[in-house]
Order: C-alpha cells, then structure tokens, then sequence
C-alpha cells in the first residue's frame, strides 16, 4: 500500500546504474503496454496499484514485491478490506517456484495470507532479524541472498533514503537486484546516492527556521504514519482532501507526541474535525491550499517543521497527487 514508487524507483535505478537495458513502467509513468509498443527493454520495473492488478490476468512477474498491506482505496472495494488485499495478492498470480517472492515478514496481513494461499514462487522475506534473508542489525541493512557470497552490509547511517520505512524500501530493492546478480558495489552506490521521489517527504525550504516538507504522495493514512514516524522536530500537521473510507485512529498516537497543530484542508473537513478534536490538539480548518499554507506560517515556531502529509485523495481541490505538492511548494516559496 505504501512504498511502490520510492522501490520501483530505486530498483529502477540500481538496474540502470549495473548497466542493463532497463523500462520504468506502470502506476509511475507510462503504462506498460506503451513501453512495450515503443521500446524494447530487455527488464521492465513496472509499479503496479491494486486497480491495474484487478485486471491482470495472464501477467506472471519473474520477481514480484508486497511492501505491506494497510487499508486503502476501500470505497473501491465495498469497504471490504480482504477484496483490497485480494488485489494485492494477485502479483502473485501465475509465478512458478522459479520465480521470486519478496515481502516485509512482519506484515500480519502478509503472513495470513502467505498461509492462506501457499505462492509457488521462492520466498524472499525482509524484516528486522536475522531469520530473514535482508534484515537490520540495529546499525547496518543486511543482504544475504547469495549463499557463498559475503552479505552485503551497509550502514544505516549511509543510508540516502532517511526512516525506518525507507529502510525496508531499500531491503526489497536490494534483494530484486541481488537477484537479478547486480554487484553488491553497485547496490551499495545506489543505496548511498539515491535522491528519492518527488512528493515523498520532499524538503521544499526552510523560511524563517521553520522547515517546509512535500509529502503529497501521502495519499492514505498509513503512509502519514509513516511520515510522521520520520519527525524529529514539533510538527505542524497539513491534512485532508477526498476521504476513501479513511481511519484516523492509526495516526492518533503519533499526532499527539510530534504535533501541535493540525490544518485541515478540504471541501469538507466534517470527518476531520470530528475525529481529531476530541485529542485536543489545536486545528485549523481552511478550504484552500494557499489559506492552509498561510495557517502553518503562522502556527509554526522556529525549529518546527510544517508537513503536508494529507491522509487523503487529491482530487476534491486538485488534478493529482502532483498538483497538490506542485501548488504547495509554490506556496511555501511565495511566503
């Protein structure tokens, strides 16, 4: 549910730093069937979505990736979590044992459904210990796919990609490319010099000592959760827009030990406020993005970080997810 892009992009790029003839595709760019007609790479990363798995039926990925499953995107799927994980699952769909299977192996969601339905491929889990093929020791991420090939470690610190989610991104990655038998020097480079997405906990300015963060691709409420984990300064919150059947609860430990305020941004922020008011945390509800930018200037202190990490679709105020973070750093630049 969380993390396509970031991993994609960074396999995407360890791939072309080895040199091979390699396709972006997918939820991330151009659509696969495009790439196809007018190019002919020998590797495609393709990012897929659960609306693009609901349609593959033939589709077999020689090495397919589950990040994690959290609730999304449930007002498409009748509100019924298991018809979204379901979708999920369909990357599975077709793969042979000769095929690879790489997942978090602390997913609950995951293992139930490892359980359940028994993948053909060959398992490739990551997580936080040594029973997993790509783990972390409390100061380095460990790759160790290659049974006669020293793991490769790297430290945590050297790390391009800050966060402790971004630390499992950088596992699934590394494992699809030890895979694919990329050099661990050239997995080691792409780990340290990877610049990261657009739109992902992207730094915009620091205007006063108050830093500003594009986090616009924070379109569900775990991915703000995963934002907010990566705060190490007070926080001031930017929120809202198309609810898909969201649950706040997930968020609420979090805004109580990194926020101080909260900006509501939306056409209707009935269900925001309703929820957050009762934590007692201070909120502003505006109804543009200019108005919810000009709130935070004024809420935040220095050394604070303004973060706009909306929890939500873009679409009731914007064209995209990109639009939003588009507009939003023109706001915070214009302040």
């Amino acid at each position: 549910s969380n993390g396509k892009t970031t991993t994609t992009s960074l396999i995407f790029d360890m791939l072309r730093r080895a040199g091979l003839d390699v396709g972006l595709a997918g939820n991330i760019g151009n659509s696969l069937a495009l790439q196809v007609a007018q190019e002919d790479h020998a590797y495609y990363v393709i990012e897929l979505s659960s609306f693009q798995l609901d349609n593959c039926y033939d589709f077999r990925a020689d090495i397919a990736i589950l990040l994690n499953i959290t609730p999304d995107h449930l007002d498409r799927y009748d509100h019924q979590f298991q018809n979204y994980v379901d979708a999920k699952f369909r990357i599975t769909r077709n793969q042979t044992s000769k095929d690879a299977f790489i997942y978090w192996s602390e997913d609950p969601v995951i293992n139930r459904e490892i359980a359940r339905i028994h993948p053909q491929a060959t398992l490739y889990p990551f997580g936080s210990n040594e029973q997993n093929v790509a783990y972390t020791d409390g100061t380095h991420l460990v790759l160790s796919t290659r049974p006669n090939v020293l793991p490769l470690r790297v430290s945590l610190e050297e790390l391009s990609l800050e966060g402790k989610h971004n630390q499992l991104n950088s596992m699934a990655a590394g494992l699809a490319a030890q895979i694919l038998n990329i050099h661990n020097d050239t997995i080691r480079e792409s780990l340290q010099q990877f610049a990261g997405v657009d739109h992902r906990l992207q730094y915009v300015a620091t205007i006063r000592g108050v830093r500003y963060v594009n986090d616009s691709k924070a379109t569900n409420v775990n991915s703000c959760w995963y934002a907010l984990e990566s705060m190490n300064t007070p926080t001031v919150l930017i929120l809202g827009g198309k609810d898909k059947g969201n649950d706040y609860r997930e968020i609420d430990q979090l805004v109580l030990a990194k926020c101080h305020t909260l900006i509501f941004m939306g056409k209707d922020n009935s269900k925001l406020i309703q929820h957050f008011e009762q934590l007692g945390v201070k909120y502003i509800s505006t109804h543009s993005l200019n108005d919810a930018v000009q709130a935070a200037y004024s809420s935040a202190h220095e050394g604070d970080t303004v973060l706009l990490s909306p929890c939500c679709a873009s679409f009731d105020l914007f064209k995209s997810y990109e639009d939003r973070g588009a507009q939003f750093m023109d706001a915070v630049r214009n302040l």
